[in-house]
């Protein structure tokens, strides 16, 4: 294979941001122009910044700028021929690690970096304290996109159209599907997230750097409040940082030429991507996600080929149920903390940047563990965007493969997927299901996805303390359980069981 064809990953640059007040803290165009020259001082080659010809932006969200491109170019003094700003995404990072990699094989492209930066910390801490942030203008016109823009109406009117609220879906329709009971799915959930901070607590670009047991995690507290059943504050997302993550990719000539180590390189044997249904009540079922699968067999398809193995893995990691399934369809060992960085809850979760900071993290594994192959797996929106990829320290047998789509794959094993209706009436079971509390840790009510007695599905709120006693048994799942769907008097379906 020509050199000048072979793309690696050179540098990774990362940058914690925690200013004794916010005014002092750096914004997010900041925070992405530091990694970029931290990045490329990491490849041991800081002179191949200026020669960047191709740029991906993750989608930033903390900050409402006019113009994130041009901000990012006026700190970095120097505009690269490509320059593109992507889409909200978890995966979105990893995507562009892996196109950047396929650009550098096609010869479009000697220096590539993707970069990503947040500060909502800093936006927080202003907010609540009633200062204005010396930084680059807003934008007054700048809109977020949210789920509930694309998401069913009445998702939107029960509460369940954001991820905290969407994916204790998953997570309770995999532990029925398991045959679990809710306390050893919560107890193993515990245990993961628990491994997951002490690697966070090593990981000195980690926000939080304190190892907690599975008790503090998975016991509801004060301190942790439950969110959406089951998870306590302790087990989603955090992503009130400040943080900052870049790469820095190359054609291994190019990095010859520059001088870099080879053993500061890491090369891409290819990698795999799918995505469900947008909308997740148009999806078959709850237990397993069929683009996952395609996506994790077909990285682990690559690493057959090659000989290899994932004993270093970063599983997408905002709530317990992605991990959990994914280290089951890899089938790794159990105990194993399938993560580098230390998760999105301890390490932090700058919204869609995190992937960044994984490969960060993967590579400095990687350089200390050469003989070794990797995985590298992202997630986007709700449980919707999947993308993988395989890295190691030696170069793929095969050049790297140009199509990296199992979408077929993933949409051939997709089940009949049931009509849903929004005034879901008569006996119905519940098919997954979770509990919203508020701010003091109260419940405010349950939501059900139901099944109907003809096949359709429906969503429902469950109102009655009752009932939501029911939901919440450590010792028994309602999934499964038959009840009654009525209309009530604003026309809300509500669900009580027989």
């Amino acid at each position: 294979m020509d050199d000048a064809r072979i793309p690696v990953l050179i540098g990774a640059g990362e940058v914690v941001d925690r200013p004794a007040e916010p005014r002092l803290a750096l914004e997010p165009a900041a925070l992405m122009a530091e990694a970029l020259r931290r990045a490329a001082t990491d490849a041991g080659a800081p002179d191949l910044l200026a020669a960047l010809d191709s740029l991906d932006i993750v989608n930033s969200v903390s900050w409402p700028y006019a113009d994130l491109p041009a901000a990012l170019a006026a700190r970095l003094g120097q505009a690269p021929r490509r320059l593109v700003y992507g889409p909200v995404g978890g995966e979105s990072p990893v995507r562009f690690l892996h196109e950047a990699a396929l650009r550098i094989a096609r010869g479009e492209s000697e220096v590539s970096a993707v970069v990503g930066g947040e500060a909502t910390h800093a936006v927080a801490q202003a907010r609540k304290a009633g200062i204005a942030l010396p930084w680059t203008e807003p934008d007054p016109n700048w809109r977020r996109t949210r789920g509930r823009d694309y998401l069913h109406p009445l998702a939107v009117r029960l509460g369940v159209a954001d991820p905290v609220t969407v994916y204790p879906f998953y997570e309770n329709a995999v532990e029925a599907h398991l045959g679990q009971s809710p306390a050893e799915g919560q107890a193993e959930s515990a245990a993961l997230w628990s491994a997951f901070s002490g690697v966070a607590a090593r990981n000195p670009a980690a926000w939080l750097k304190r190892e907690y047991s599975p008790a503090e995690i998975g016991t509801p507290s004060a301190s942790n409040r439950p969110i959406a059943y089951p998870y306590t504050k302790l087990q989603v997302a955090n992503p009130m940082v400040n943080q900052g993550g870049a790469l820095l990719l190359t054609s291994l000539a190019r990095a010859r030429a520059a001088g870099v180590p080879e053993e500061r390189m890491v090369f891409l044997w290819g990698g795999a991507a799918a995505v469900e249904p947008r909308d997740y009540l148009n999806r078959d079922h709850y237990h397993e996600a069929h683009a996952q699968n395609a996506v994790l067999d077909g990285c682990a398809r690559i690493a057959e080929a090659e000989g290899a193995g994932f004993s270093i893995c970063e599983l997408y990691s905002c709530f317990p149920c992605v991990p959990k399934m994914a280290a089951r369809r890899l089938g790794l060992p159990s105990g194993m903390a399938p993560t580098t960085t230390g998760g999105l809850t301890f390490f932090g979760a700058p919204l869609n940047n995190y992937m960044t900071h994984a490969a960060a993290a993967m590579l400095r594994a990687l350089r200390a563990r050469p003989g070794e192959a990797a995985l590298l797996y992202g997630q986007g929106e709700f449980v919707t965007k999947h993308h993988a990829v395989v890295l190691a320290r030696r170069p793929a047998r095969a050049a790297l493969a140009e199509s990296y789509s199992v979408q077929a794959e993933a949409d051939s094993r997709r089940g009949a997927v049931p009509a849903f209706t929004e005034a879901a009436e008569g006996p119905a079971t519940v098919e997954t299901f979770t509990v919203l509390y508020d701010r003091e840790g109260a419940p405010e009510h349950g939501v059900t996805i139901l099944r109907l007695a003809d096949g359709r599905r429906g969503l429902a709120r469950v109102p009655t303390a009752e009932a939501i006693a029911l939901l919440t048994r450590p010792d028994q799942t309602p999934i499964g359980r038959p009840g009654l769907a009525t209309l009530a008097a604003d026309g809300v379906p509500e669900w009580r069981p027989a």
